[in-house]
This record gives structure tokens, sequence and C-alpha cells, in this order.
């Protein structure tokens, strides 16, 4: 569980850090979610990720390859991972739920 510092959040999460129900991800939860992964601001291009892999997902079902967002952005291919550390870092930001095991070795290796 996260809580946010002025505990009016209280956020469930499973041990990969996921949120146990995605469907209660709102942009709130995903600050809180980013604090806890030591970063301590979302700027424009945070969320320039976060809403891409959330459109991605809504539209079919699994994570989006991490190249396109960088080139659709006109970034270098590093720019998510420095953003966020690693692709599974955003992809729990972003408040989607368990991709897969096999998602989530992609995610973690970007």
């Amino acid at each position: 569980m996260i809580a946010a510092e002025n505990n009016l959040i209280e956020i469930q999460i499973d041990e990969s850090g996921l949120l146990k129900n995605p469907q209660d991800w709102n942009r709130e939860i995903a600050l809180v979610i980013a604090h806890d992964l030591g970063i301590n601001l979302l700027t424009a291009d945070h969320w320039k990720v976060i809403d891409a892999m959330r459109l991605h997902f809504d539209r079919f079902g699994v994570a989006p390859a991490m190249h396109n967002i960088c080139h659709a952005n006109h970034k270098k291919e590093e720019w998510v991972h420095e953003l966020f550390g690693s692709c599974f870092n955003a992809w729990r930001a972003a408040g989607l739920p368990d991709p897969g095991e096999e998602a989530k070795a992609y995610l973690n290796d970007m």
C-alpha cells in the first residue's frame, strides 16, 4: 500500500508495484505512484508518456512498443527510461494492469 503524504489517498498495489484496481487510477494517483518511485515531479514529458501508454492500452489491450512513443515525440529511444528509470515504472505510473511476465520483462529491459 502507498499513502500520500496528506493521507487522503490510499492506493492498493500488488507485489510488482502495480495498482490492484487499475480502474481507480487518476492523475492524482499517478503523482503518488511517481513520488513512491522517486519521481518528485511529473513534467509535461512524463504526462505525454503516461497518456500515450494509456491510450495504446485502451485501444489494443497490450503494452505499446516504447520506441514508438519515443519516435512519436521526436525523442531518442532512452527517453522513457530517463524520465521514469524504466519503462515498467512508466507502466506503474500510468496505472495499467499487470501486463504479464513477458511484457514485464520487456518493460524492465527497455
